[in-house]
């Protein structure tokens, strides 16, 4: 018999959500329960308020509170560097590093024909257009090492090559089938100072 249908409802939700199983689910929902009210409710709104007010940024394809998000608009940051990666999960994980100074582009996904992801359902085309007008020196392909990682990144230079932009992938110091995501810093740091070109 179940104690409260309300907790059993919760720790399904969080059971849902990507790396947490029942264990840890039944551990963050009871944690909850021992929270006070109004940091709960603050919870809440704060998960309503990054659903609701979250966009994608118009420039790089990542996550922004605006049209265009703050990577894009500092000024400070090398246009001339273009760092490719999967997902804008990944954009955290490599600007959390501190050591890279450029701009991102977010592909939202990798081709994957098994998948039935061509490289029609990715963000690949603006990423041309700035190369093809003269926008980058240098695009790092900072893509996960998977087969479908391997795959876009050779697609992806295919296409960047012919208007003289280099293209470079950080260097393989994370195990195949590792995401960046996970990576400890100073790997990431030793990938992008160890990217090769392609």
């Amino acid at each position: 018999m179940k104690s409260s249908a309300y907790l059993e409802a919760l720790i399904k939700k969080f059971s849902k959500l990507p790396g947490i199983g029942p264990k840890s689910a039944s551990r963050i929902a009871f944690h909850i329960l021992g929270m006070h009210r109004e940091d709960v409710e603050s919870l809440a709104r704060a998960m309503v308020d990054l659903k609701r007010n979250t966009f994608t940024c118009s420039q790089c394809g990542g996550i922004s509170d605006g049209e265009t998000c703050a990577i894009c608009l500092d000024p400070a940051r090398d246009r001339g560097l273009i760092c490719v990666v999967e997902d804008a999960k990944d954009v955290l994980t490599i600007d959390g590093t501190g050591e890279f100074g450029g701009l991102y582009h977010v592909l939202h996904g990798l081709i994957s024909p098994l998948d039935g992801i061509g490289p029609d359902e990715l963000n690949i085309q603006s990423l041309v257009e700035k190369c093809r007008g003269g926008a980058a020196r240098e695009v790092i392909l900072a893509l996960n090492p998977s087969v479908e990682g391997d795959a876009t990144s050779l697609y992806m230079a295919r296409l960047i090559n012919p208007f003289g932009v280099t293209v470079t992938r950080i260097a393989h110091g994370l195990p195949v089938g590792a995401d960046l995501e996970f990576a400890d810093t100073a790997t990431i740091i030793k990938s992008l100072e160890g990217r090769v070109k392609i």
